[in-house]
């Protein structure tokens, strides 16, 4: 069995395409452009990087995007009051403040301050806390879980009924991921680094959702043949055939899984492009919840 290769790009792109559309059409009808705004404390070039690639995703899709730019030893105080400024702000429908922020901030009372009509990160505890109850339905889901449920289901992957693994409890991906799970009748196991008999565990996966951040950890005899396997890890390795001398890999062993799995999403080309295209259609929804 070889795997039906997941492609990230394509379902992005489609996504994105989506949302310009829309967007186009609420300009048109003479509707405020869906506007972003970033805010990112300190200098580290990775988050720089991130900041970037959202404004320029803004920019293609016919959104504004706003940048604040504090430096790293800026106060806790400084970061709240911008934060609140833009929550004021009736021009702005997102705020995205990009993590880490330096160890001096207190991230999560910065997040609590988010307006939870502007919070398309989906990280403000109203949201993640409407995503944990029954009944309940955020207003926002966080950008890279979404991304892989939207994958499973793009793909065809049947998630009702299904026993699915999310190996990682980051309130980022993994936690939120597990709650996505549960909340379309998945039966969901959370594993972590205290987990006895991880490779058994993972071995029971219809679905494996792998965010734990360890290098190719997951091999192609952890996994159930047939499975869904969405590779959240993003890491780097030595490859002397590059050009930079180094290439991605995600959480899992491709080379071996996708010999075994039904369905997998590559590392990079998979997970990856689909957080930013969530990231706009939040921010697209933002602006229909604040100017119908």
């Amino acid at each position: 069995m070889t795997a039906q290769i997941i492609d990230g790009k394509a379902i992005a792109k489609s996504v994105r395409d989506q949302v310009a559309a829309e967007v186009a059409r609420r300009t048109a009808a003479g509707k405020p452009q869906p506007t972003l705004a970033t805010v990112l404390v300190g200098d580290r070039p990775d988050s720089a990087a991130y900041v970037t690639s959202k404004q320029k995703a803004c920019a293609e899709l016919g959104m504004g995007s706003v940048s604040h730019h504090l430096p790293g030893d800026a106060s806790q105080q400084q970061v709240e009051a911008l934060v609140k400024s833009l929550n004021d702000d009736p021009k702005i429908n997102g705020i995205l403040v990009q993590l880490p922020m330096p160890g001096h901030i207190d991230e999560e009372r910065v997040l609590q301050l988010i307006n939870i009509e502007k919070d398309v990160d989906g990280f403000s505890p109203l949201n993640i806390g409407r995503l944990a109850q029954k009944g309940r339905e955020p207003l926002f889901v966080p950008c890279t879980p979404y991304g892989c449920i939207y994958l499973l289901e793009q793909s065809g992957v049947k998630i009702e009924g299904a026993n699915a693994v999310v190996l990682g409890r980051s309130n980022i991906v993994g936690m939120p991921a597990a709650l996505l799970l549960i909340g379309r009748n998945a039966t969901v196991t959370v594993c972590h680094s205290r987990t006895r008999d991880l490779p058994d565990v993972v071995r029971q996966a219809d679905i494996l959702i792998a965010a734990i951040g360890r290098t190719e950890m997951v091999r192609g005899d952890w996994i159930k043949p047939g499975a869904a396997v969405i590779d959240v890890g993003i890491n780097e390795i030595a490859d002397p055939t590059k050009k930079s001398g180094r290439r991605l890999v995600g959480d899992v062993n491709f080379a071996e899984a996708v010999e075994v799995a039904g369905h997998i999403t590559p590392v990079p080309g998979g997970v990856g492009p689909m957080t930013i295209a969530m990231l706009m259609k939040n921010t697209l929804h933002a602006a229909e919840i604040q100017n119908p």
